[in-house]
C-alpha cells in the first residue's frame, strides 16, 4: 500500500486536504470519491513518516493464516461475497502483514481482478499453493471447501514441522550446553588445581596431562576458538542461503543421517504427498501441481525428484517411474502411486500415503524423544566426568602413597 497526499473539495464545496493509502493512484482517487471527496491533486507522499517500515519480514504466523482460512470459508458458506468477506477479515485481523495484504486485495477485487490473481501479488503472505488452489476453487465454485482443505493442510504441515523441529532442537541445545560447561571447566576450574598438582611433585596420569594441556591452550587462545565458531556459523549461513550445491549437499547429508535421516525423510514424503493430494482434489492439472510442489516441498533433494517426475509426465511416461528410481521413496509410496495412476484414484492414494507417514512421523518423534534424552544426559555426564576424573585422579594417587 502506498500513501498519497491529496487536495480537493467535498460535495459541499469545502476545501480539504490530507493523505490516503491505496495500491496505486487510480485506486486512491476512487477511494476519495467513495468518501465524498473530489480530488484536484493526488501525489505520492515522500515523507519518511508515511513510509512503510517493514522490520518483521512481512510473514504471517501459521496460526493466524489457518484462522483466516477457516473464517473465510465460514463467510463464503454463509453467502457473503468474496469482496465483502475480504473487507470483514481485513478489519478484524490482528496480523498486520495479513491486514495490509487484504486491504490491497480488496481494492484489486473491486477493480475487477480475480481473488487468486490478487493474492499472487503478496507471496510473503499467501503461499503459491493457496493461490493456485483458490484459482481452481473459483473455477469450480467450491471456494469454501477449498479453504477448509487449505486450512487443514497448513495446520497439519505446521504441526508436523514443529514436532520434527522440537525433536532435533533438543539434542542440539544440549550439545551446545555440554560444550559450554566443558569450556567453562577447562578455563576456570582446571587451572585452580594446576598449582596443587605442581606442588605435589608426583607423576600425573596421562588423562590429567592432556586435560591440563587443553586447558592451558584454551586460556591463551580462547579468542581463536570464538572467532572460529563465529566464522563457521556465518560461513555456513552464507553458503546455505547463497550456494545451491551446498544447500543440496546439506539436505542430502541430513536425509542420510543414521537417526534423524529417516524422520526427515518421512516428514518430507508426508508434506509432498499431502500437497499433491490437495492440489489433485482441487482439480489443479497434474503438471501444474508438480511445479507447485517443487517450490513448496522445502527440500531440494526431493524437489529434484519432483522435477524428474514432471519431465517424465511431459514425455508421456508415468509419475511412479522416477519415484521408483529414487532412494527417497520406499516401495509403499511407489506402489500406491502406481495403483492410483492405473485406477484413476491418484488423489485418494496420495492422501492415504500422507496420512500413513503423518502417523509414522508422530511415532518416530515419540520414540526418538524417549531415546535421545537419556543418551544426551549420558553424553553430558561423560564429558564432565572425564574432566572431573582427570582432576581427582592425581589426588587419589597421592592419598594412596600417604
Amino acid at each position: 500500500m502506498t500513501v498519497y497526499k491529496y487536495i480537493g473539495r467535498t460535495k459541499q464545496g469545502t476545501p480539504k486536504k490530507g493523505i490516503v493509502d491505496a495500491a496505486n493512484k487510480q485506486a486512491a482517487i476512487a477511494k476519495l470519491r467513495s468518501q465524498g471527496v473530489n480530488p484536484r491533486e493526488v501525489t505520492e507522499s515522500t515523507s519518511l513518516l508515511h513510509k512503510d517500515l517493514n522490520l518483521g519480514g512481512g510473514k504471517v504466523k501459521n496460526q493466524d493464516f489457518v484462522i483466516y482460512c477457516r473464517q473465510f470459508a465460514t463467510l463464503i458458506r454463509a453467502g457473503v461475497s468474496i469482496v465483502e468477506s475480504t473487507h470483514i477479515l481485513a478489519q478484524q485481523s490482528k496480523s498486520k502483514p495479513l491486514k495490509k495484504a487484504l486491504d490491497a486485495i480488496e481494492e484489486d477485487i473491486r477493480s475487477g481482478v480475480p481473488f487468486s490473481d490478487a493474492t499472487l501479488k503478496h507471496p510473503k503472505v499467501f503461499p503459491l499453493l493457496f493461490s493456485n488452489m483458490m484459482r481452481s476453487g473459483e473455477a469450480t465454485g467450491n471456494i469454501d471447501d477449498t479453504l477448509e482443505r487449505l486450512a487443514n493442510s497448513f495446520e497439519k504441515q505446521y504441526n508436523l514441522k514443529k514436532k520434527v523441529q522440537s525433536t532435533m532442537t533438543y539434542p542440539a541445545i544440549l550439545f551446545v550446553l555440554t560444550m559450554v560447561v566443558a569450556v567453562f571447566m577447562m578455563v576456570f576450574v582446571v587451572p585452580s588445581f594446576v598449582e596443587s598438582f605442581e606442588s605435589m611433585g608426583a607423576e600425573l596420569p596421562w588423562m590429567t596431562v592432556v586435560i591440563i594441556a587443553i586447558s592451558g591452550w584454551l586460556q591463551k587462545f580462547w579468542w581463536v576458538v570464538l572467532l572460529l565458531v563465529i566464522a563457521l556459523v556465518v560461513g555456513f549461513q552464507l553458503l546455505y542461503k547463497g550456494n545451491k550445491e551446498f544447500n543440496y549437499a546439506v539436505h542430502y547429508a541430513l536425509l542420510r543421517m543414521p537417526i534423524f535421516g529417516p524422520l526427515l525423510q518421512k516428514s518430507a514424503i508426508s508434506r509432498m504427498m499431502g500437497t499433491l493430494s490437495s492440489l489433485f482434489s482441487s482439480a489443479v492439472p497434474i503438471l501444474q501441481s508438480l511445479a507447485i510442489v517443487e517450490k513448496v516441498v522445502g527440500n531440494p533433494v526431493m524437489s529434484k525428484v519432483v522435477v524428474e517426475a514432471r519431465e517424465s509426465l511431459e514425455k508421456g511416461n508415468s509419475l511412479s517411474e522416477p519415484l521408483e528410481n529414487s532412494w527417497l521413496f520406499p516401495p509403499l509410496v511407489t506402489s500406491m502411486t502406481r495403483i492410483g495412476e492405473s485406477t484413476g484414484s491418484l488423489d485418494y492414494m496420495l492422501e492415504k500415503v500422507a496420512q500413513f507417514y503423518d502417523a509414522e512421523v508422530e511415532r518416530s518423534v515419540d520414540t526418538l524423544k524417549s531415546l535421545i534424552e537419556p543418551l544426551m544426559i549420558l553424553f553430558l555426564a561423560g564429558i564432565v566426568g572425564i574432566i572431573v576424573a582427570a582432576i581427582f585422579l592425581p589426588m587419589f594417587s597421592l592419598y594412596e602413597q600417604m
